[in-house]
This record gives C-alpha cells, structure tokens and sequence, in this order.
C-alpha cells in the first residue's frame, strides 16, 4: 500500500482545488467519517483487530444515527419466515448492541421491550440510544494526548476538502460547523465514509450515483426506462422524526409557518390511537395506528410511573421527497447559487441542506399540530391523546427536534460490483436464497425493496401552497426479495484507492438501497467494513487488491464469522435457525459462502439435528473435491461413492476417499447416524486449511476481464467463479 504523509498542509492541492487550511496535520491509520451507527461498528472492530489509532470525526456530538440522532428508536428488523413477519436473525455487533439495549431497558422499568410498538420488538429513547453508543467506544477512546487507546473521537466537524497523491487520498480537511475558520486535518492511511450524504466519497473524485438508475444500466425491471428530468434526484425521501412524551396537559404547540390542513388530510381517516398492549406481536391487524406505529414506552399497560409515556412519529404524511420543492425553498436554495435548486441533495452544501431541513422540520411539525388540532376534535380526548403529548427536551436542541432527519438514501458507491435488484428480488413474499448468494458475502440481509412516497403534488397548481406525498408504481413499499449476502466488493471504490464506502454509501443500485438501510444492516455495514480496513493495513494493501487476493476475502470472512473477544459472529449465509453461539456457526458459514455446502432451496433453515441423507452427503463430498484443492489429486472433479447409509463411517470413508483425514472416532463408531451439525464441523475442521481452486486472478476485477468465461464481465457478475468451479 503506497501512502505518504506530509506535514506541509500549506502546500497540499486538494481535490476540491483549494489548499488546505494551515492547520497542523493529525495522522492516524484509519480515519472513519460519520458517527452514525455504521461509523461507530467500524471503528469498534477495527480497534478490536488491532488497529493502532482509528480516528472518528463526527459533524455532531452524539453517536448512534438512526438510533439516536435520528430519532428512530424503534427498530426495523422484520422478515418474513414460515408466512409471518419476525425478526431477522441477529448477529455480530448488532446483536451485542441489541442485548445492551435490552438490558438497559430492563434495569430503568423493569421489562427489556416497553414500547410494545406495532412494528418492531426493541425500542430505545434516544438519549439513552447516545449514551449506549458513546459507553460502546469508551473503552479504546485514547484521551487527549495518551499513549493507551485506540480511538480518537473528534467532533463536531465537517469535511469539506479531500486531497489525493496517485490516485489515493492522503488527507481530508474539516471545518467546524459553526466557525468554518476553525479547521481540523486528518492524514490516514486509509479512509471509510460513513457520512450521510457521502462527502468524502464526492470530494475524493471517486465515481458515484444519486437518484434513479435507468433500466438500461442494470438491467433491473423495477428502474425507469428515462430519459430522467427533475426525477433524475427522485430519491427514498428523509424523514424529521418527532419524539414525543406524556405531558398530563394540553401540550398543542405553535401552528407550524405554512400550515395547511389539506397537506394532511390521510390523517383525517387514520386511526391516531388504539387500546392495544402488544401482546398479540408486532403488525397485528388490532394494533395499526399512529401512536403504537412507533411507541417507545408502553406506560399504561405496564404499569409505569405517570410521565413515562413517550412515542413517536414516523408516517407517510410526513416524509419529505427531495424533488420538485416547494417556491419557497427552492428560492432560498437558488438565493444561494444558482442552479441549487435542481441540485442532488448529496451535491448540496451542507449550508443548501439546512435550507431543505428546515422546511422537513416545518412539514413535520404540521404534522404534529394536525394530530393535536383536527384529529384530536374530531376524535375527541383518548387515552394517549397527541394533545397530551409534548416534544421531548433530551436532544438539547432548540426546536426539541432530533439533530439529523432519518435518512433512507443518499449518495451510492460506484464499486467493484453493483448489487442489483436482479441479484436479490424475489418470486413472492416468502423469501428463498437470493438469485446471487456471492462467495464474498461480508453479511446476511433481507428487507423489502422500501420506499416511502418520494413524490409530492401541489394542491393549488405550480409549486406554491399545501402538497401531499405521492407513491409512485415502481417505488412503494412491497417489492419482495429473497435473502442474500453484500459482496466485499460493493465496499471498494472502482477507482479511487486509500477509501471504503460504508452506511448507505456503498455500492448497490437505487432500488437495491431500499432493501438494505435499516438498523441492524447499517451496523453490519459498518462492521464489515472496519474489518476490510484492518485487513487492508495488517497486509499493506490497498480495498481493491484485497477484494481480488482470495486468501483475504476469505481472512475478513473469518474475522466477521469469529470476531476477537469472545463477541458474537456476523452471520454471513443467513441462515433463520442459526445463532452464533452454536458450535457449528462458524463451520456452516464458511461451508456455506465456499459453495461446499450451500443452502438448501426448499428451507431457509439448517436444520442442525436432522440426519444428513445418503444422496446429500455424495452432492457435498463430491462439492469438496471440485472446490478445494484436496492433497495429491490432480483431478477438478472427483464423485465420492458412499456405500451404506449415510453415517459416521461413511463420512471417514468419503474422507479418506479424498486424501483427507477423518476424526479417529468416526471409524471407530461408525454407525453412529450423521447428523447435520456434526458434518459441518468434521467437514470444515478437514478443509479450513485447503487452498482453494480458483481460476487465473492475474486480470480478475480489471476492466474486461471474465474470469469464469461465461460472458459476463468480472465488474458486472455477482458469481464470477461459477463456470471454473471456485468458491
């Protein structure tokens, strides 16, 4: 890896064309951009990994993004499995922050879930979201000045330079906020941008996509045919989230500026509450309203203390598409430049972002004041009456509103390969494997292809006066896919060195970024991506020259799958019935992402205690000889005959059939049924040192190239090795 430091900030030409601020540089090997939930994994991983100094630059003081800044404290985690919805299966650092905020819970009231919500099972308040992520860093924070410690937290500060030597950046400059005269430099050897809107990422120079993708680029059925306008930024829009707590008074706040009725009349045919107390599970038929939508603290039917009531609001009605403004923004935005007005947000200053934030807040405060105002009258006082409810103090904001609207999209990666709405949409709403279950799997996921409404109409004509959201046919909520993995390389940049994308900013399609945003995905993100990056300093090699040397794809597979410190594994294939404290974890994932032993098509289970059948165990031992390179067989292939049924005996013999050695005790009880944990534990133990076969990698990810010569280019295949028998 070729990086070069310099102190000479004088001297520095950034990318953005201006020299950077003479500020004295600060030099780390890593620098993580964003302190949202994916900032925050990276940095703990990569610390964890042994990575000397990380530094953490946040634009603001609290950690935690979607849980905590954005106000979304209850959790998006649902699947669907067996025809209902649950909960995705939780592993690695969000199943650690997860049980935190269980057990913080627990000791403030007493029960782990309080919120019975109707679409999620944990909810978290915000203050205590910030305060869990800020303890999550706290132990390898290095103060001030301190040799111990491994992370340094720099906040608030924003990036608004990036400068690159051959092609890798070598320095990024921040401002503070509220004084762009105070600047900070950072020198890394490496970067991830875990930003909101991808500024690092834009100001690098390294290629990227905002807004729809044409049908013709991907190929995805559910993209525009264009050409593209104004909808050219037509993108999953934000949301200001509005927190909200039991007040026992009339709490109805100021009529917002601008408000209007109409622009929420849907509300007026909404149920605002019900008496539901969660027990029936999350989206039952009888909970489906405003307040439970999104409650935090289920006070009443708990039995709470008076006070601890609190919800919040995140409803279509209140989403704000970011096209098409209205007159009075869009003049605010073109008073400032001109042209800003049809400008990507992502491309906007973040001074243009304020513009736009403002009137977010605005709409969302309509909101609230519908839900007090014409709502209330017409349904009359209720038990947990929004008119009852006042807007939180904890985020020490002037407004009461959370510090960053809750971001769906933003700015996307152009990487190494594109996960595509082809590679992961499925037939119905009961999920299969994905199409395209990649070797480089870094973590599992499945959610709906979701967008909110990213339209809206005027009511009077033109762009003046009261809107309502529109959803459009392509871009609504239920799009079905199947389970699937991100590959590695949808982290790395297809040009730009020294940088991975991370949170949003990573390389997937439009489409496919409103399947793969949510909570717990979000934090895998940014766990997969600390440990690239500790991969990449260990060996000295740049994000693309790991994403093509097999031995370390499959390295930060191994670090995900088995973390340091006893925490819990990141489930690569995703698997429903597999935890990460079963023994067999770590073999069936590895199995699995190798293409020894694949899923099943017919279950998203592994079934660890059925018996493995006599025709499944010669499909994965014949699997063995054709992926990996077994000792003194020369052949690519070589079918395994089982003789009997399949038990232990039969596996030592198919073993040692392949020049393998077999646990001394499979013999010796040979018939002992085979059951499927035991398989994939003797089997991983017998092959977890083997080279794999793999074609020529001389030219693999170069422009052109097809390394399994089945007409699809490297840069454009999802299964690159699927014709040369790889893994």
């Amino acid at each position: 890896m070729r990086f070069r430091h310099t102190c000479l900030a004088l001297a520095l030409t950034l990318a953005a064309g201006a020299p950077i601020n003479a500020a004295e540089p600060v030099a780390c090997d890593l620098l993580i951009v964003g302190g949202n939930e994916s900032g925050v994994a990276a940095a703990i991983q990569a610390a964890r990994l042994g990575v000397p100094h990380v530094i953490l630059v946040n634009d603001i003081e609290w950690l935690g993004g979607q849980f905590s800044a954005e106000g979304v404290g209850c959790l998006d985690e649902w699947t669907m499995y067996r025809g209902k919805r649950v909960n995705f299966p939780r592993s690695g650092l969000f199943l650690e922050i997860v049980s935190e905020i269980r057990k913080r819970n627990a000791t403030k009231y007493g029960v782990t879930n309080p919120g019975n919500a109707w679409c999620g099972t944990e909810t978290i308040e915000p203050a205590m979201a910030a305060k869990l992520f800020a303890d999550l860093i706290a132990p390898y924070e290095k103060p001030k000045d301190a040799a111990t410690g491994r992370i340094s937290y720099l906040r608030p500060w924003e990036p608004v330079r990036v400068r690159t030597e051959k092609n890798a950046i070598v320095a990024v400059e921040f401002v503070a906020p509220n004084d762009p005269k105070q600047t900070l430099v950072v020198t890394p050897k490496l970067t991830i941008d875990c930003s909101d809107w991808g500024d690092v990422i834009r100001l690098s120079g390294a290629k990227f996509s905002a807004g729809p993708d044409l049908k013709k680029r991907f190929g995805e059925p559910g993209a525009p045919e264009g050409p593209l306008n104004d909808d050219r930024n037509e993108m999953n829009p934000l949301s200001w989230c509005v927190v909200l707590r039991e007040a026992g008074k009339d709490s109805t706040i100021t009529k917002p500026d601008g408000y209007d009725p109409r622009s929420f009349a849907s509300l007026d045919t909404t149920p605002p509450f019900v008496d539901w107390d969660g027990i029936d599970g999350p989206y039952s038929k009888a909970g489906w309203c405003v307040y439970t939508h999104r409650r935090l603290v289920d006070r009443r039917h708990n039995g709470f203390a008076a006070g601890t009531e609190a919800t919040f609001l995140n409803w279509p009605v209140q989403d704000y598409p970011l096209y098409g403004f209205p007159k009075a923004v869009a003049d605010a935005l073109e008073a400032t430049e001109v042209g800003a007005s049809k400008k990507n947000l992502v491309e906007m200053t973040p001074a243009q972002r304020q513009i736009v934030f403002a009137d977010a807040k605005r709409h969302a405060l309509g909101m609230l004041y519908h839900l007090q105002t014409k709502v209330h009258d017409r349904v009359r006082d209720y038990p947990e009456s929004f008119r009852y409810m006042r807007l939180t103090d904890e985020f020490g904001t002037p407004d009461r509103l959370p510090p960053k609207p809750y971001v769906r999209e933003g700015l996307r990666l152009e990487a190494l390969y594109m996960l595509r709405e082809t590679d992961i949409r499925a037939a119905d709403r009961n999920p299969r494997w994905a199409k395209s279950m990649v070797p480089d799997g870094v973590f599992g996921f499945q959610f709906n292809i979701d967008f909110h409404p990213t339209r809206r109409k005027f009511l009077d004509g033109g762009n003046t006066g009261p809107w309502q959201f529109v959803h459009t046919a392509n871009r609504n909520w239920h799009t079905d896919t199947d389970r699937g993995m991100l590959p590695l390389r949808s982290l790395v940049p297809i040009e730009v060195d020294g940088l991975l994308g991370s949170s949003k900013n990573i390389g997937v399609t439009s489409l496919v970024s409103a399947a793969l945003r949510v909570h717990g995905q979000m934090v895998l993100c940014g766990q997969a991506t600390g440990t690239v990056a500790a991969v990449c300093l260990k060996e000295s090699k740049q994000p693309r020259e790991v994403a093509r040397d097999w031995k370390c794809v499959r390295e930060v597979q191994r670090l995900l799958v088995r973390p340091p410190l006893g925490a819990p594994g990141v489930l690569l294939w995703p698997y429903h019935d597999l935890g990460t404290d079963d023994q067999h974890f770590e073999a069936v994932n590895h199995l699995a992402v190798r293409g020894i032993w694949p899923g099943d098509a017919e279950s998203l289970d592994f079934r660890p205690h059925d018996a493995v059948s006599k025709k499944e165990l010669v499909a994965i031992m014949g699997r063995v000889s054709g992926l990996v390179v077994v000792p003194n067989d020369k052949l690519l292939y070589r079918p395994v005959d089982v003789a009997g049924p399949a038990n232990w005996k039969s596996l030592s013999d198919g073993l040692t059939a392949l020049g393998l050695t077999p646990p001394p005790g499979l013999a010796k009880d040979g018939t002992q049924p085979l059951q499927r944990f035991e398989l994939a534990r003797i089997l991983w133990a017998a092959v977890r040192g083997l080279p794999e076969r793999l074609p020529d990698l001389k030219n693999y990810l170069q422009s052109g190239n097809d390394a399994d010569g089945d007409g699809i280019p490297d840069l454009e295949d999802p299964l690159p090795f699927t014709k040369s028998g790889g893994p």
